[in-house]
C-alpha cells in the first residue's frame, strides 16, 4: 500500500476519532452547564470527514438525535459522502470503463 494511502487513511482516522471527542465533550458540557461547541463546529468536523464518528458520537451519548436542523443536516452530509464514497469507488475500479464497452 503507498504510503499516502497510509497516511490518508490515518487522517480519516484522526478526524473520526477528533468528532466522537467533540460530540462527548459536548455532551459533557451541557450536563455540566458548561461552554459548548457551537452546531457549526460539530457539523464541520463531520463534513471533512468525521461522519462516521459523528455519528457514532451521536449515537453513544445520545446527544443532539431529536435537535433540528442539526440531525437533518449531518444525515445530509453522511448521504453525501456516501454517494462520493461509490462514485469514487466505481470511477477509481473502471467499471465504467467496461460498461462504456459493452456499447
Amino acid at each position: 500500500m503507498p504510503a499516502t494511502t497510509i497516511i490518508a487513511l490515518y487522517a480519516l482516522a484522526a478526524i473520526n476519532v477528533t468528532s466522537f471527542c467533540l460530540f462527548w465533550y459536548d455532551k459533557h458540557a451541557a450536563r455540566k452547564g458548561w461552554r459548548r461547541i457551537r452546531e457549526r463546529t460539530l457539523l464541520q468536523s463531520a463534513f471533512f470527514g468525521g461522519s462516521i464518528g459523528a455519528m457514532a458520537g451521536r449515537k453513544v451519548f445520545r446527544h443532539k438525535t431529536r435537535k433540528e436542523p442539526f440531525r437533518t443536516r449531518l444525515l445530509l452530509i453522511v448521504r453525501l459522502q456516501t454517494i462520493a464514497t461509490i462514485a469514487f469507488a466505481i470511477l477509481a475500479s473502471g467499471a465504467l470503463d467496461t460498461f462504456a464497452r459493452l456499447f
